[in-house]
């Protein structure tokens, strides 16, 4: 549990990094993309492609896809996208229930068209949802793509929902993969969010965190998080949690531009920078944007300490055995003259 919950006055965390449906955020992009999906499995398009870039929110589209599936239609969920064909074809089975499957590859397929058929006659639909499909090898696609060929005369008795990267568009572009990309029959995309759907996203979510002040964070601020995050969710959600946690650490209730200067400089550079609102000013001050002139008093006062510990150092060097007797002799002046010339280099 994050610990500036309290000082915020939340319940939860509001920016985690897991898909709590509780948080689901829907932007014009995400709910445009769920009514393709939707009108797609509904009309039996067979092959359906859903693109997004990393941290877009793809799991939480699906699982608001699920939500929305009526209890007729049955749904395999397959996320490890390193499986060869044979280990999804088993998940498959596996998520459909499918009894006594048989032992051989060709029993398997042959017990999956009869399942999907007896559904088809009951009118019911069944789908097939392969996440991270960049991943997948071409000849695995290229055996998903075969599971297509279950059909009747009039339309697809299985629905393969492939999601993934942008680069699976790529992938679809091998020439062994022309096949399948010929027969994707709707293609849908999540686009990053805007500005305003940013700042809709950041408010949404503190509210259901149980935030009283959804102005926790300034429109600057939201404006600053946009800019950097680029649209992407995920992004969003790492910056606005860094925000919150130098905010408390620092004991300030609004989060302002400032502190999203320092939590992007974090991520980036993976350290904090430090803040030292009660250190005094270094002795070279700054004046638009130049340094200051060093006054004759103050070379003076450098000189001076530069010759008297020249002068000891000299002593000491010729003269070990004087070391203590100087050491002794010197330690109040010179601490008194160490306080002098702090005082002065840093007024």
């Amino acid at each position: 549990m994050a610990i500036y919950l309290s000082f915020y006055g939340l319940e939860r965390e509001p920016f985690g990094v897991t898909a709590d449906p509780d948080f689901l955020f829907m932007t014009p992009g995400h709910r445009e993309a769920l009514a393709q999906l939707l009108y797609a499995i509904h009309e039996r398009k067979g092959f359906i492609l859903l693109t997004a870039e990393v941290g877009m929110g793809k799991t939480t589209l699906l699982q608001a896809l699920r939500n929305e599936l009526d209890s007729t239609t049955a749904l395999a969920y397959v996320s490890n996208s390193m499986l060869p064909f044979q280990g999804i074809l088993e998940y498959m089975l596996e998520e459909f229930e499918i009894q006594k499957p048989g032992e051989s590859h060709a029993q398997r397929l042959v017990s999956l068209q009869t399942f999907l058929l007896e559904r088809h006659r009951a009118g019911q639909n069944t789908v097939l949802i392969l996440d991270e499909a960049q991943n997948l090898y071409p000849q695995t696609l290229e055996q998903i793509r075969l599971l297509s060929n279950f059909e009747t005369t009039k339309e697809k008795i299985l629905q393969i929902v492939l999601v993934g990267q942008p680069e699976l568009q790529a992938r679809l572009e091998m020439p062994e993969l022309r096949q399948l990309k010929q027969r994707i029959g709707m293609l849908c995309t999540i686009p990053p969010m805007t500005l305003m759907a940013t700042r809709n996203y950041v408010r949404t979510r503190l509210r259901t965190a149980g935030a009283r002040d959804a102005g926790l964070f300034t429109d600057d601020a939201l404006s600053r998080i946009a800019s950097y995050a680029g649209g992407i969710p995920r992004i969003v959600n790492t910056v606005c949690d860094h925000c919150l946690l130098i905010g408390y650490a620092d004991q300030t209730r609004r989060i302002d531009p400032a502190i999203v200067d320092q939590a992007v400089s974090y991520l980036q550079a993976g350290v904090r920078p430090q803040r030292r609102p009660h250190l005094r000013r270094a002795s070279v001050r700054r004046v638009r944007g130049r340094s200051a002139p060093i006054s004759p008093l103050r070379w003076g006062l450098i000189g001076v300490c530069t010759a008297l510990v020249a002068g000891l150092v000299a002593v000491v060097g010729t003269h070990p055995d004087l070391l203590p007797e100087v050491f002794d002799s010197s330690t109040s002046y010179l601490t008194e003259l160490a306080r002098t010339a702090r005082d002065l280099l840093t007024r």
